[in-house]
């Protein structure tokens, strides 16, 4: 998509470097001069944020591992002197903590963007697929790293999801062996998941180069879901877009710091500020909050294998997913009724995140007890989870093929620059706009 390059070495150095390893003119090919549709709005700018949050991580998680114990132990005093005696320990292991979080409500808000305008469409299938990739590696990247401060919530949380996997028949208990490294979750399942919490953010960083090669490949969707047209459809990235992207990470930022600095345990549990104690189970065991939809799934099965079966279909749906949606038009702009079932399947994510974070048995309306005409169970947060999740699936497996056989959708604009130009058009070249224009 970005086309000929317009690079030009401007001295002697550039040149003989040019001519033997590219890198300047690839920099300048994907970050300067990459052509990107001039239509794009803020929702656009996560991927840069997400690019930011991904350093943060690496950066402080390097410095967080030289001083880090994966040893029974050893690790919760560990995670202690980090706060206490290494220099600027806290704000590193804040940032590091919090930034899991922003990592988090960034992805969620680049997938649904997503969703919403179609993106993994044809022809970006490897794009977002690739995208999902990046999320599952999230995922188990994230859920390592929280075993490690080894508190209550930590360990008891490792024990409860690394037996999930021996629900799977056949390999289910291979499977939890070699997670746990023996026979129950002990220093050895301590060392492999530090192991591996330091490795996967590399093999993120990975493959976010090829979902951003495959972006380079195939041009960034934008709002409308028209293909670009000509050179007049687009602006280059710099200045256009760095700008911008610039703005909504200052202000991301804004909002990652006031978590650092002035509320940096709001997103964990406070039963992990206990040290691990395999004797003494939390009341409530309950994963972090980004994991909350999935765990809502799985309590909502009173089957266990099912329950895991239909938590990992939850992630596995998003990789078929562009083969799911049969309509021709990218952009929910032009599909309202289509738009209408997206934004009651955004309602029921969180609504399987309000319910994961709740005791199985809680009472959606609290005080109520019983239903003169309904068991009084029909009001508790299990029963909401299932009509949530039973939504979350018919979103995916029913409605977005349905609608896209069924749903006749609004007129599309020619070109990305259509509805500007008309607009310019209906008012004449130097003459005001009306009252109504400019209100």
């Amino acid at each position: 998509m970005s086309g000929h390059s317009n690079y030009v070495p401007k001295t002697g150095f550039e040149r003989w470097l040019d001519a033997r390893l590219p890198i300047a003119r690839l920099a300048y090919d994907s970050i300067v001069d990459f052509p990107t549709p001039k239509n794009l709005n803020y929702w656009y700018t996560f991927g840069g944020i997400l690019a930011l949050c991904l350093g943060i991580q690496l950066a402080t998680g390097i410095v967080l591992a030289m001083h880090y114990v994966p040893h029974v132990d050893h690790a919760f005093a560990s995670i202690e002197r980090i706060m206490r005696d290494v220099n600027y320990g806290w704000l590193i292991r804040y940032m590091h903590s919090n930034g899991a979080s922003m990592f988090f409500i960034a992805v969620y808000a680049h997938m649904f963007r997503g969703l919403y305008y179609g993106s993994y469409k044809a022809p970006r299938e490897v794009l977002w697929i690739l995208g999902c990739v990046i999320y599952l590696l999230m995922m188990a990247t994230a859920f390592m790293g929280y075993v490690l401060p080894w508190g209550q919530m930590s360990f008891h949380g490792a024990v409860v999801i690394t037996n999930l996997f021996g629900a799977l028949p056949i390999i289910g208990e291979s499977i939890t062996t070699w997670l746990w490294g023996g026979f129950a979750v002990d220093n050895a399942t301590l060392n492999r998941f530090f192991s591996l919490h330091y490795l996967m953010p590399f093999m993120i960083a990975g493959v976010v180069v090829l979902h951003v090669w495959a972006l380079h490949v195939v041009g960034n969707n934008n709002p409308t879901g028209v293909q670009v047209q000509s050179k007049a459809d687009t602006v280059p990235f710099h200045p256009y877009f760095t700008v911008k992207d610039g703005f909504a990470i200052a202000v991301f930022l804004v909002m990652f710091a006031a978590f650092v600095f002035f509320n940096p345990n709001a997103l964990g549990h406070p039963d992990n500020y206990i040290p691990a104690n395999p004797l003494v189970t939390p009341a409530h065991i309950v994963p972090e909050w980004y994991f909350l939809p999935f765990y809502a799934i799985l309590r909502a099965v009173p089957d266990k294998l099912m329950g895991v079966l239909l938590m990992f279909g939850a992630i596995a749906v998003l990789f078929i997913l562009p083969w799911l949606d049969t309509a021709r038009v990218r952009s929910l702009r032009y599909r309202p009724t289509t738009r209408m079932y997206f934004f009651i399947f955004v309602v029921a994510c969180f609504v399987l995140g309000f319910c994961g974070g709740k005791l199985p048995d809680e009472h959606v309306i609290p005080g109520l007890k019983t239903f003169q005409l309904i068991d009084a169970d029909l009001n508790s947060m299990v029963w909401l989870s299932r009509f949530a999740a039973a939504y979350y699936f018919a979103y995916f497996l029913v409605i977005l093929p349905w609608m896209g056989l069924t749903e006749t959708p609004l007129p599309q604009p020619e070109s990305i620059s259509e509805p500007v130009l008309s607009h310019s058009a209906a008012t004449p070249a130097g003459a005001a706009a009306s009252p109504e224009k400019r209100g």
